[in-house]
């Protein structure tokens, strides 16, 4: 019953972003991780935090969504690490100092493509940040399906390029929050979520 319970929760996010027009292109958000409205903001947010701050090294999904925190990343001088879309070719690391004064087209996928080069050996990773379509307040997150955040993340931690102290974080719409994600044994868990309005430490909430 799990993938059929994620498949309706999925549905039904794409369903509630779309009805209220929280999407920030004419494409429709169905299939996708959604690129929705308050992503720059939310990237800002993430900007100023302690965690953004004491990071060297910043890992990054490909998603439309993060595109503002690739590019805050390399405006403030840290490399940043990316998946290809897919992971189809791999992770590739774009050096601060070689796109100086074009961060915003090496922040793009097809920018980050063209100056970024294909990673050999994984540096220390200081802050992974994974596109999301819905999480919930015990760290689940849910994806649209394909497995490729939980790759990811597993990736890293089997290159020890992270470890169970560097903080996973997801941007994401207020109304990409739920009560509860459903859950299978390979999916991998987030540390803190960032939306237009506020930050959230899994870690740090305590039940009732």
């Amino acid at each position: 019953m799990t993938y059929r319970d994620k498949q309706k929760l999925r549905k039904k996010i794409w369903g509630v972003l779309e009805r209220n027009e929280l999407i920030r292109t004419s494409e429709s958000c169905y299939g996708r991780i959604p690129n929705f409205k308050g992503a720059s903001l939310a990237a800002f947010i993430l900007k100023n935090t302690f965690e953004w701050e004491n990071s060297q090294t910043i890992f990054s999904s490909p998603d439309s969504a993060l595109r503002e925190v690739r590019e805050h990343a390399l405006e403030d001088k840290k490399i940043l690490i990316m998946a290809t879309p897919k992971i189809m070719n791999g992770y590739i690391l774009i050096n601060p100092k070689k796109v100086s004064g074009r961060e915003k087209i090496a922040s793009t996928i097809n920018g980050a493509l063209k100056m970024g080069e294909k990673i050999k050996n994984f540096p220390q990773i200081d802050l992974v940040v994974e596109g999301s379509l819905a999480v919930d307040l015990k760290g689940n997150r849910l994806g649209k399906g394909k497995g490729f955040a939980d790759q990811e993340i597993s990736h890293l931690y089997s290159k020890k390029a992270i470890d169970e102290d560097i903080p996973i974080c997801t941007p994401v719409h207020q109304l990409q929050i739920v009560d509860q994600v459903p859950v299978e044994s390979h999916d991998e868990k987030i540390s803190m979520i960032v939306t237009p309005e506020m930050v959230v430490r899994t870690d740090s909430i305590t039940e009732i």
